[in-house]
């Protein structure tokens, strides 16, 4: 948490606040550790001072604000991160970790209660991004790819196969239960053991379930809240996630559990065969 649904909806919720804005300053509120990464937070703030926010974009997890002179400001909220748009006068936030002043009299502030999340400025932004395979919900991602990437992991469970970021930028715990619920398929197998017709049901199901985390503003069991310090309501229409022992809504199974890769894993035992 966040995963696409997420951060998709901070982006899009940013857009119209932030887009066309220029940074007033940067300030960090707690010491080490502080989210700014590659230099110091007095080096941030004097080059981010001046500088136009031209467009807000998302890759994967990742936020890109594309700033005026050709930099780019990557921010990655990681476990609890948010970043919540704010008057200088409303109340304080909880865990908040460092202050964006904005042209407007409003500000980001960047909250995160375990301090994992991130801020890079960069000249390039796959610099701070990683290996990241295609977006899911975009034209490349297609039931082709998934397959022959799926091929090559003769070992690897689906539901960590899910999870790799070089397979579909985005996905995350939450998100890669319910597509494998959605499709019928045991998240302990072997992603390379999936047949033709099964990997068309999980690609059709990992667009669905992110289409609609996106249109419900994504999952808010603790932590996520949106810019305005919302939560969603994805919560409450998954199918397994955090369900354990619950009924399943199609068969009536209890949900199960299980650990893969380090991950909680939920699915029904009946269902996904």
């Amino acid at each position: 948490m966040p995963e696409l649904p997420e951060v998709e909806t901070i982006v899009r919720d940013l857009r119209p606040r932030a887009v066309g804005r220029t940074f007033t300053g940067f300030q960090a509120l707690t010491a080490a550790p502080t989210p700014v990464r590659d230099m110091t937070p007095e080096q941030l703030d004097a080059a981010l001072r001046g500088r136009r926010i031209e467009s807000i974009e998302r890759r994967g997890k990742y936020l890109l604000f594309a700033l005026s002179g050709g930099l780019t400001l990557v921010a990655h909220l990681r476990m609890t991160g948010a970043l919540l748009h704010r008057r200088p006068t409303d109340d304080a936030d909880a865990y908040t970790r460092a202050v964006l002043s904005l042209d407007d009299d409003t500000e980001l502030r960047f909250a995160d209660l375990r301090r994992f999340g991130t801020l890079r400025l960069v000249e390039d932004a796959t610099q701070a991004l990683g290996r990241l395979g295609v977006e899911p919900l975009g034209p490349e991602f297609t039931a082709e790819r998934l397959a022959r990437l799926a091929g090559t992991r003769t070992s690897a469970p689906v539901k960590s196969f899910l999870m790799d970021q070089a397979v579909a930028a985005g996905m995350g715990n939450i998100y890669a239960d319910e597509a494998l619920f959605a499709a019928r398929i045991d998240p302990r197998r072997a992603a390379a053991s999936l047949k033709k017709a099964e990997l068309k049901r999980l690609h059709g199901a990992i667009r669905a379930v992110l289409e609609q985390g996106v249109a419900n503003r994504g999952v808010s069991f603790r932590n996520y809240r949106d810019v305005a310090g919302n939560s969603g309501s994805n919560q409450y229409f998954v199918a397994v996630f955090r369900r354990t022992g619950q009924p399943c809504d199609v068969c009536g199974m209890a949900i199960e559990r299980v650990k893969l890769g380090g991950r909680s894993t939920h699915f029904c035992p009946r269902c996904q065969r």
